[in-house]
């Protein structure tokens, strides 16, 4: 038999209620560090939108920003310095050696991680980039701090804690994760998430240079070749100015040509959302959505995609979404800039044509090459 004089459970803490002292030796954390993805001499885009967004951060807690750049000696480690104060760093942290010419785990953790320790950052943000994922996870681990993957919002909390917002549950709930008793509080972003900031003139400031020790033959991995993204046929959606992407109410594989060729018309690149790659209608490159490509283009055009939370943390930082879909009550309906209520398989040739004739004589031949 069951009691019915059974306790109630104690209601659930707040915040507050669970933060701890701030052990003592991390409270001369200060400042807030950002990562500058070098490869081959080019900085990845996304560390100058983690600038931007780490600049409002470090504005919030009266603290300086710092860019980090990791790289062998020469004028590429330096091109990255001057570039992070060109987007609002204050000062910049250089690490260069040899060994850091291609990426690998080890060294690039133990150069980091030195960094850390010896100049003491309070917050500690990286793309969320295949490198950056990979670094961030294995500093956050030798450090024995929290690390909060994926990010869509950073903010700082009134008592000045990182307030990093991510999707949880398979993107149906936002959640927000403070790391309150240890130090550095680390974040990775995917591209294209935050808003590139504008570039400055600004290309000098303070460079603190620190030499860590490394020697090859302590590195186990070794590099016997580069293959750069540039070469491969792997799509590069997150950067297209203009996408034109494909949902299940297209109906069938086939009417994928659709988007493809209104996509081919104005010189846009093309996606689909996440059913039509478990039904293999389309490879994993072209996802869309929390799962897959996060897009910030001038112009998304939806094509019966319905909307849901998973798609829509992927493509609501576009500028214009126009959003095709027979049912009035989409939930795309709900953030979409322009809606057109009706079928996309009819809809899409008279926009293709639309486009075809309405182009310039430039226009044309500029896609035509």
């Amino acid at each position: 038999m069951l009691s019915t004089n059974r306790e109630s459970p104690p209601p659930a803490v707040g915040r507050a209620a669970m933060k701890k002292e701030l052990p003592e030796q991390f409270k001369a954390h200060r400042h807030v560090w950002v990562f500058i993805e070098l490869e081959r001499g080019k900085v990845h885009p996304v560390s100058f939108e983690l600038l931007g967004e780490g600049r409002k951060l470090a504005d919030k807690l009266g603290v300086q920003l710092a860019g980090v750049v990791l790289g062998p000696p020469g004028e590429f480690t330096w091109f990255a310095i001057a570039e992070a104060f060109a987007y609002g760093a204050d000062l910049a942290y250089l690490v260069e050696a040899p060994l850091l010419a291609d990426y690998r785990n080890e060294p690039f953790t133990k150069a980091l991680t030195e960094l850390v320790t010896t100049y003491k950052p309070e917050i500690l943000l990286l793309g969320a980039t295949t490198l950056g994922r990979d670094l961030a996870g294995s500093v956050a681990t030798t450090l024995l701090t929290g690390l909060t993957a994926d990010c869509t919002e950073l903010d700082v909390d009134a008592d000045g804690s990182l307030a990093a917002t991510r999707p949880t549950f398979g993107g149906s709930l936002l959640c927000t994760i403070y790391t309150l008793n240890c130090r550095p509080q680390m974040a990775t972003v995917r591209p294209r998430v935050m808003a590139m900031p504008q570039r400055g003139n600004n290309q000098i400031g303070r460079v603190i240079q620190h030499d860590v020790p490394m020697i090859e033959e302590e590195i186990v991995t070794k590099v016997v070749g580069f293959l750069s993204d540039g070469l491969s046929a792997t799509a590069n959606l997150a950067y297209a100015d203009v996408v034109v992407a494909g949902g299940l109410g297209l109906g069938a594989a086939e009417n994928l040509n659709l988007v493809k060729k209104l996509a081919q018309t104005i010189g846009a690149d093309y996606g689909c959302s996440r059913p039509l790659v478990q039904k293999g209608w389309m490879p994993a490159d072209r996802q869309i959505g929390q799962t897959g490509k996060t897009i910030r283009p001038k112009l998304y055009i939806a094509a019966g995609i319905s909307g849901a939370i998973q798609h829509r943390v992927g493509v609501e930082g576009a500028d214009l979404i126009l959003a095709i879909n027979t049912d009035p009550n989409a939930p795309i309906f709900d953030f979409a800039h322009l809606g057109v209520v009706t079928d996309a398989i009819r809809l899409l040739p008279s926009l293709t044509e639309l486009f075809t004739h309405r182009l310039s004589p430039h226009s044309r031949d500029k896609l035509a090459n």
